[in-house]
This record gives structure tokens, sequence and C-alpha cells, in this order.
């Protein structure tokens, strides 16, 4: 089993939900967390209870992104996981998505797990070692009525992050895909916490329960997809 113990991770999107869970739990099990996310009231109290340390950004913007990996190694000296996990989405008819709501996804989607790899990358490909964890969703391998956009933005991360699992496997890398289903989250305007939502959904806890489990297969191993569902939930 791989120990994460004084490893340093970065989450993206940790203030809330599923980020802030992974932050959480990779903090008790001794890594040395990085959060990041818009929120920066929100952020620095998830940075306080990991003892981490808190980096305000938009993932989708580059100078951001390099931002926070230039933060991370000056504070810590080194990187060994980023979890990619800022997300968003809506939805509707295709006819009626604007084209700058199809840019916003994207961009966070999209580009801002794009531009954090490639920040993050040439450190681990020189250091011979680290772990890329990509929280995608189900619909990166499904579609359904008034998800056009967001499951294409999804099939998109996919894509990118299957690609470069391909390129820095030879250099020791480890990237994998986390492929949740339903998750009781702020997402897309919810208020998590419903009764319904309780009976219906994954905890981010659950989420952040499968990120650790990746990060902690034998070093020989990765774990290039997971799966995760609700056993409620038809798929």
């Amino acid at each position: 089993m791989t120990d994460i113990t004084d490893q340093v991770a970065i989450v993206t999107g940790a203030s809330r939900g599923i980020g802030r869970a992974t932050a959480l739990l990779l903090a008790m099990q001794g890594a040395k967390v990085v959060c990041v996310a818009r929120s920066a009231d929100e952020l620095e109290e998830v940075a306080h209870k990991t003892h981490g340390l808190a980096v305000p950004a938009d993932v989708a913007d580059e100078v951001d992104a390099q931002n926070v990996v230039d933060e991370a190694l000056l504070h810590f000296g080194r990187l060994d996981i980023l979890v990619c996990n800022a997300g968003v989405g809506s939805f509707d008819t295709l006819e009626n998505v604007l084209a700058t709501e199809w840019d916003r996804i994207f961009d966070v989607n999209v580009k801002g797990t794009f531009l954090m790899c490639k920040a993050v990358v040439p450190h681990l490909k020189l250091q011979g070692s680290g772990h890329i964890i990509g929280i995608t969703s189900d619909v990166a391998r499904r579609t359904f009525a008034h998800g056009s956009v967001y499951g294409s933005s999804k099939y998109a991360q996919d894509a990118l992050l299957s690609a470069l699992r391909k390129e820095v496997r030879s250099f020791g890398v480890k990237v994998s895909s986390i492929y949740p289903g339903l998750v009781d989250t702020h997402f897309n305007d919810a208020q998590p916490g419903s009764p319904e939502a309780e009976k219906t959904h994954l905890k981010p806890s659950d989420i952040a329960q499968a990120v650790r489990y990746v990060l902690e297969a034998p070093p020989h191993v990765v774990i290039d997809e997971l799966m995760i569902h609700p056993l409620t939930q038809d798929y």
C-alpha cells in the first residue's frame, strides 16, 4: 500500500462538497494539502482545518493555475498529488443553452483540468513519481436529455485524462479517473442535505474515500478508472 504521509496534494474545488471532503480526508491521512477554489472565505476555513495552504484561484486562468503550483512548491518544496475536482454544470435543451454557458462549463471542467495538469506534469515527470486524479462523472460514459453541454465537457475531460495517462506512465506518474454518479453537493445550485438526497445520493465523503483508495494502491499498481454509484441509481 502507498503511504501518502507528508505527500503534497493539490485539491481543486476544495471549498465545498467533494473537494472539501477530499482535502479533509487527505489531511487526516497525513498529506500536506493545498486547497484551491475561487471562494476565498470558504477556502480559508478548509485550509485551517487541514493545517494546509489556501490558494484562491480560477483554474480556467493559466496564470492562476501556474501560481497554484508555484505557491505549493514555494511552501512545501515538492508536489506529489493533484486532484482535479473543480467542476460546474447546468442542464437544458440544446437550443436553449447560451454560447456563454458552453464556454463557462468547458472553461472549468476541461480547460481547468488541462491547465492544472499542464502546470503539474513537468514537476512529477522530473521527480519520477506522482499521481493525478480527475473527478469526472458517470456522464463521461453516457448521455441523457438536457445534458448535452455538461456531458460533452465530461467526455472531453475524460479523453484528456486518458491520453495523459499514456503520456506519463513511463515516467512513473499515475493518472486515474473517478466517475461518480449522483452526489449530494451544491452542484448546479442544489442545496445538500435534503431527506430525499440522503436516501438516493452518494455523500462527498464517499468520493473522498474513493480518492484515498486510488492513491493508496501499491506503487506498482495504477487504478486507471473507478466508477461509483449510489445503490439506488439505475445506471
